[in-house]
């Protein structure tokens, strides 16, 4: 468990009125990075493993998410 605080990032492509995430990678040398919504920054926060979150974002990038 680490006591260190998230900092938390918002893409700079996220202009789009507020629909977005943050994350805060500076925890990932402790295997977790955290997720929120930006525009509830009190809410819950979904913390993935760094493998997790590296699959999630090379997902995206290659457009294998498929459908629910």
């Amino acid at each position: 468990m680490t006591t260190q605080t998230p900092r938390w990032l918002t893409s700079s492509y996220s202009e789009n009125g507020g629909a977005c995430v943050q994350v805060a990678t500076n925890l990932a040398t402790h295997g977790t990075v955290p997720v929120r919504d930006s525009k509830h920054p009190t809410g819950p926060v979904l913390n993935l493993t760094t493998e997790t979150f590296s699959t999630f974002v090379t997902s995206i990038k290659t457009g294998n998410l498929g459908t629910a």
